[in-house]
């Protein structure tokens, strides 16, 4: 059996649960109903429910697997990046190996590289059975926050 992404997650404070919540308020991530379970620097991992988010014969869109991934990947960059900084998509590629039906789906993103002005990171989605549906590469540039942002 694949081993469980799920497993070794911390559980979180329903201060930490809120403010995963509010980071999505309002935008694509809120839409695609992602719920985000753990953003460090070194680790995101967030969950998205195959149903709604499929193509017309019923398969977990692989766009949606996309944005499951450059959430996370983006989210873990601008952590890295740190306070009076943000993270912009750079690049991002996805192999669909497994389609997905029903119930959700599990992202885990973690850093392939970390530097100053541009992160790097992997992104492994897996199936309710722990099983590869896509694996994902992105890369943010990490600059300065605007004036106002």
């Amino acid at each position: 059996m694949p081993e469980n992404p799920l497993a070794d997650l911390p559980p979180l404070t329903d201060e930490e649960r809120e403010q995963l919540a509010a980071t999505g308020r309002g935008t694509l991530v809120e839409r695609m109903d992602i719920e985000l379970l753990q953003a460090t620097p070194q680790r995101v991992v967030g969950r998205m429910p195959v149903l709604g988010n499929t193509q017309p014969y019923g398969l977990l869109h692989g766009g949606a697997s996309v944005v499951l991934a450059e959430t996370l990947g983006s989210i873990g960059s601008a952590l890295h990046a740190g306070e009076g900084r943000i993270a912009v998509g750079l690049d991002i590629n996805a192999t669909h190996h497994r389609a997905a039906r029903s119930g959700h789906v599990v992202g885990v993103a973690t850093p392939l590289s970390l530097g100053r002005s541009v992160a790097a990171w992997e992104v492994v989605i897996t199936d309710d059975e722990h099983r590869r549906v896509c694996t994902s590469r992105i890369t943010c540039m990490l600059r300065d926050a605007p004036p106002g942002a």
